[in-house]
């Protein structure tokens, strides 16, 4: 028969019992990093595969096209306007509007030009639409006595606007 078993010592026997159990089926198959990569999706691992290798991806900034993000825009407004300026353009272009006198004025049937003297006194005929002055003028109208010259400008907001520059004959200056 047997003896009757102390409490205490059951106590300790089924406690290292669950212990035991609790380790045993509370681990899982261990990963190692090598491992990790030859698991598929569904759990299982491959078995005597070849590991590939990774290429490594590396970004390369390429600023050609882009804005430059530090920058600021007013400067590239600017640098714009330059360029503008810095066009080829013709003798009348060159020359500021004060420089520029009017001698005569031809109205017909066929057009309307006029002629302006530098201050070389050589004559230079306009029509309306031709290019003159510094400040990207043109030739607006031509009345009689007078020609009309518009410049674009912008104002302190930094909008376009126009200017209409009169230039009269000497006789009716006088």
């Amino acid at each position: 028969m047997l003896k009757p078993c102390n409490f205490r010592f059951k106590k300790v026997f089924y406690l290292s019992i669950s212990c035991a159990l609790f380790t045993c089926f509370s681990y899982g198959v261990e990963v190692t990093p090598d491992a990790a990569e030859k698991i598929r999706d569904d759990g299982q691992v491959f078995q005597g595969e070849k590991k590939e290798e990774k290429k490594e991806r590396t970004y390369i900034y390429d600023p050609l096209g882009k804005t430059d993000p530090f920058k600021p825009f007013i400067v590239t407004q600017e640098e714009k306007a330059a360029k503008e300026r810095e066009k080829p353009r013709t003798y009348l272009e060159t020359l500021e509007l004060s420089q520029l006198s009017l001698s005569v004025i031809v109205i017909g049937e066929s057009g309307k030009w006029a002629m302006v003297k530098d201050s070389k006194d050589d004559g230079h005929v306009i029509k309306e639409g031709t290019l003159i002055g510094t400040n990207g003028g043109m030739v607006y109208k031509i009345q009689p006595g007078e020609v009309i010259i518009r410049e674009e400008f912008v104002n302190f907001r930094g909008e376009k606007d126009f200017r209409d520059v009169s230039k009269k004959t000497i006789s009716d200056k006088e």
